[in-house]
This record gives structure tokens, C-alpha cells and sequence, in this order.
């Protein structure tokens, strides 16, 4: 498969050979909708960010998310099938996350994706949204082969995960308590920044004066692969504390300091997680594997061990409907056939995914068993 993005001549509807589904993402304050062919990559796509909606509030309002997913997911799915130059008629399966993630968002993206997959009598598959995120890369050229190693650094979750082929993968380190996005999010909230502070701690720390403020690197003194990033914002706090009336320059300096930390963190422990399962290809995804910083950092590391690290775009490092298509087709693909069940996990450890052909013959049973 082509995983380079290509327009299809606009015109009647028609089938393209390989299979095409549509992929469907409502797991928190995102609405992310896509088309892709296994022949043909991906087709279209389309999202729709929530932040203005809950920026009000400084955090994503459960109930809020919900009702505007509501709103928006129909309308995006018509304009996504439109910009491919698709019907519904067209799709061999849909895809949709079933979790992690807010149930009453997630409820959404189910209860639509299960619905239109029983109108069209074709299969729908629940896609664990952390798979999304670990098979992103995959959608641009010269996609990464496993065995590999991922980091995931998406929202509430940091995770170092050796990837041995779809479905099997093995945990190898995790966050004992706030994630690198989280950390990120609430220091940016501490130094005054705007709703969502990742980015703007970020963009901030671009003019910060290196070193001037130093913060440790939590537990890199020790041996292991997990995190843990509370002890740090503590740090920041103390430190923004001492400061008489802060200038802005004070701002960017000590958001400079917090990210280095972070970042060299992140890179450490990676470093140790190739070393640790003989590996030198490394894929790093979700939001927080947009920073230019930590790019630029494992981009050398990797190299220095004679190895390469993979990312999606930055569009795909953020919850998108691409990564869900591309995750759904791929168990499809490989035999995974979904239950016509309206289920989601808000709770789902990425260890109890199974690979797709332990999948379908359970699931095949259950439709025959609701058929009957």
C-alpha cells in the first residue's frame, strides 16, 4: 500500500479495488473522520477541535464533548465520503474508537459507526485508540517495519511499548502518575498560559535562555523504563514561587527549563528501552510527539546508535480519524471481524489487544449466535 495521501478524480461513485474503510475518532474533544483504500492510502480526511468550546472552562467538559460530537459527526462523514468522491455504497468496513477514552464520546463514535455498519451489512471494527496513535507513522511514506519500539505520549498516557506486529506488543515502561501531556498542560496552567498549555508552553519556550533554570530528570538515576512527571511540576512550582513579580523573560526561561527536562527524559529513557530489547528503530507518536524539540533530540540519539525514529505529521500526532481508518483496515485486512455489539472500554489497557486472527473467530461466532 501507497501511505502517501492522493486525490481521487471526483465524478460518479465508485468502488476501488482493495478494501476501503472509514475511520471514525470521538474518544475526547476531537471529531476526526477519514477514508482510506489499501491500495490507494489515504483518500480524505477531516477534524474538528473542541478547544474554543471548552477553553472556557480550562479542561474538556465530558457532557460538552459529547453533545458536540453529536452534532458534528454526521455532517463530517458526508463531507469526508464527498471529498474522496464516495457513498456509504463505496465502504468495505468502518472503523471507530472504542476506547480509551470519555464513554459518553466514545458512545457517539460507536453507536454511529455500528449503526451504519448494519445498514450497509459490512463489518465494523472497535479500534483501541492507542493503537491509532502507535500505527500513525504508517501513513506516511516508508512506513516503519516491526520489531520496533514506541513511545506514546498522547494526553493522560506516556508508554514505551516493543511493537512485535499487529496486536502484539509488549509494555515495557509507563507513568506512575501525570503524563508527560498532562505535566506539560498543567505547568503551562501554572506559568499563566492559555487553554490547551502544552503548545503555548512550548511555543514560549523557543525564546527561553537555556540553563538558567535547571530541574531534574525523574527517575533517569535509577534503573527501569517508567515515568513519572509530578515530582517535576512540583519543581517548577517552587521554583516560580521564588520569583519576585515574574517578567515574561522569567516565563519563557523556567517553560524552557520544564521542557529540556522533559524532553531529555523522554530521550533517555528511550535510549535505555532500545538498548534494553536490541532494537534500533524507534516510533514516537500522540500530541506531545509534535515537539520540535524532543523530534530534534531522538532524531540524533537514534542516529548516534546508528538507527532512525519514525513520526507521523504533526496533524496525526493529535487524535485524528486517519490513524482509527488505518488501524480498523488493518485488522480487517488481517481477518479481524467485528460483533454488532455497541461497546466501549473507557478503561483499556493497550497489553489486552490481541492480534486480529485471535480476534475473528470469537467474533464471527457472536454474529452467527445474534443471527440465529
Amino acid at each position: 500500500m501507497t501511505r502517501q495521501e492522493r486525490k481521487i478524480p471526483q465524478g460518479p461513485s465508485r468502488k476501488l479495488p482493495g478494501l476501503t474503510v472509514l475511520g471514525v475518532e470521538t474518544s475526547c474533544d476531537e471529531t476526526g473522520v477519514a477514508v482510506i483504500n489499501s491500495e490507494h492510502g489515504l483518500l480524505a480526511h477531516a477534524l474538528y477541535s473542541q478547544i474554543e468550546l471548552h477553553a472556557l472552562y480550562g479542561g474538556v467538559v465530558p457532557e460538552l464533548a459529547s453533545r458536540d460530537h453529536v452534532r458534528r459527526l454526521t455532517p463530517m462523514i458526508s463531507q469526508v465520503l464527498a471529498q474522496a468522491g464516495m457513498t456509504t455504497d463505496d465502504l468495505d468496513g468502518i472503523a471507530y474508537t472504542a476506547g480509551p477514552g470519555l464513554v459518553g464520546a466514545l458512545l457517539v463514535g460507536a453507536a454511529t459507526a455500528r449503526s451504519m455498519a448494519w445498514a450497509l451489512a459490512i463489518p465494523a471494527v472497535a479500534v483501541h485508540h492507542m493503537e491509532g496513535h502507535l500505527l500513525a507513522p504508517a501513513l506516511e511514506a516508508d512506513p516503519p517495519q516491526p520489531p520496533y519500539v514506541a513511545l506514546l505520549v498522547s494526553g493522560g498516557h506516556t508508554l514505551l511499548v516493543q511493537v512485535l506486529a499487529l496486536g502484539e506488543y509488549r509494555l515495557l515502561g509507563e507513568t506512575l502518575d501525570d503524563a508527560a501531556g498532562e505535566a506539560f498542560d498543567k505547568t503551562a496552567q501554572l506559568l499563566g498560559l492559555p487553554y490547551p498549555g502544552g503548545p503555548h508552553l512550548a511555543r514560549l519556550a523557543e525564546t527561553g535562555e537555556p540553563g538558567r533554570f535547571r530541574f531534574s530528570r525523574p527517575m533517569t538515576d535509577r534503573p527501569g523504563l517508567d515515568f513519572s512527571f509530578s515530582g517535576l511540576k512540583t519543581q517548577v512550582l517552587l521554583a516560580w514561587r521564588k520569583l519576585d513579580a515574574p517578567s515574561p523573560q522569567d516565563r519563557a526561561d523556567v517553560a524552557r527549563a520544564f521542557e529540556d527536562a522533559v524532553v531529555d527524559t523522554l530521550a533517555i529513557k528511550c535510549e535505555r528501552a532500545l538498548a534494553a530489547t536490541g532494537n534500533s528503530r524507534l516510533v514516537v507518536a500522540g500530541g506531545v510527539g509534535a515537539n520540535r524539540r524532543l523530534r530534534q533530540r531522538l532524531e540524533t540519539m537514534t542516529a548516534g546508535l546508528g538507527g532512525r525514529v519514525w513520526f507521523p505529521r504533526p496533524e496525526f500526532c493529535t487524535d485524528n480519524g486517519a490513524m482509527i481508518a488505518l488501524a480498523g483496515m488493518l485488522r480487517l485486512q488481517a481477518g479481524q471481524a467485528g460483533s454488532l455489539d455497541i461497546q466501549v472500554r473507557p478503561r483499556w489497557p493497550l497489553t489486552q489487544l490481541q492480534p486480529p486472527a485471535a480476534l475473528a473467530g470469537d467474533a464471527q461466532a457472536t454474529v452467527a449466535a445474534q443471527s440465529s
